[in-house]
């Protein structure tokens, strides 16, 4: 039985190396970041030290939009060449994308509580940040409950990139409307911005957290390749067992 699952591009030994430097990598940008946030920035005037969970809010929220931005391309390319490997990176991509989007609204809801006085609000930024989760916790959902293999790689692709369509909502939403969110603080012209030991923690977060990413999904990928060839193996023993 001919499976989707191709032979691998790469040497065993080859990616364990790759695998290996990534993590390094990884690690020392973690370590960096957890330094930098607790004892390089400085403390806030106003908000103290809870403006310090600021680093990995922000870095999280940036890494949910270049994860749903993943999971659309991934649908885009099946649909247009019907290789499974791009459906098993959208898959892969959507579900780091639900864990990083879960870590914003609890990162949010902790520093709302504290700045706001309230977990919640309907602010617009926090309400489509919370329809992004709920896109692709859908879209997760809506794998489980179609079987054929096929059918649920096209409804799955158009979920995908239809949701992508929130994303921008939720960048631009701090223009378009009323926002307790604040618009841009990061670099703000002519009125300065984040200071310099602020904005260099930041960037190391957000690299941290890049670098992490890619981590996890180079991970989920080869699990999602692993999944699809233990279902090419159910299918093959079932149409065996259907022989006799």
């Amino acid at each position: 039985m001919k499976t989707d699952v191709g032979p691998r591009s790469q040497s065993a030994g080859n990616i364990s190396l790759a695998m290996k430097l990534v993590l390094a990598l990884t690690l020392v940008a973690v370590g960096a970041s957890v330094f930098m946030t607790f004892a390089y920035a400085p403390e806030h005037r106003v908000q103290g030290n809870l403006q310090r969970i600021f680093y990995s809010h922000i870095s999280t929220a940036g890494i949910c939009y270049i994860a749903f931005i993943i999971v659309a391309i991934g649908g885009t390319m099946y649909l247009a060449r019907r290789d499974p490997k791009w459906d098993r990176l959208a898959r892969a991509a959507a579900l780091l994308g639900v864990v990083f989007t879960t870590i914003v609204l609890l990162t949010g809801c902790i520093w709302g509580t504290g700045v706001w006085g309230a977990c919640w609000t309907w602010d617009p930024r926090l309400a489509t940040t919370l329809v992004l989760w709920f896109v692709y916790v859908g879209y997760l959902m809506l794998r489980g409950y179609i079987d054929e293999r096929e059918q649920k790689r096209r409804i799955a692709a158009i979920v995908g990139i239809v949701g992508a369509v929130v994303v921008p909502v939720n960048y631009l939403s701090v223009f378009w409307w009323r926002n307790l969110h604040p618009q841009s603080t990061i670099i703000v012209e002519g009125r300065g911005g984040l200071a310099p030991e602020m904005l260099q923690t930041l960037i190391v977060t957000f690299v941290a957290f890049i670098l992490l990413f890619g981590l996890l999904l180079r991970l989920q990928v080869r699990l999602e390749r692993l999944s699809d060839a233990a279902a090419d193996l159910r299918m093959a023993a079932f149409a065996k067992d259907g022989a006799y």
